[in-house]
């Protein structure tokens, strides 16, 4: 059976919720703020532009300090318009999303 996780995990700014869930090969990642979530490479950046939500992805992680740490490879119009780009950390975008 997969085991889920949650922690909330202080940033500069605030509290972000964190989510993983232990999947064959590497766990599927996702750190939630207040105006989007920071992602995985288990999920499609392409299904969260569609829906229209601030999100960011970043590759290669398996733990949330991973995903703090990590360079954002992919980004929704909703995100750049709150000046999250590709190449800025995990972390750095979640803040512009509290």
């Amino acid at each position: 059976m997969s085991k889920l996780i949650h922690e909330r995990v202080k940033i500069d700014n605030g509290e972000v919720d964190c989510y993983s869930i232990e999947l064959p090969g590497a766990p599927l990642i996702v750190l939630r703020a207040e105006k989007g979530f920071v992602m995985c490479g288990y999920l499609d950046i392409s299904a969260a532009e569609k829906l229209g939500v601030v999100a960011a992805k970043v590759k290669g992680v398996a733990t949330f300090e991973d995903v703090l740490n990590g360079v954002v490879v992919e980004t929704t119009s909703k995100a750049r318009e709150l000046g999250i780009y590709a190449g800025m950390r995990g972390k750095d975008a979640l803040e512009r999303m509290l």
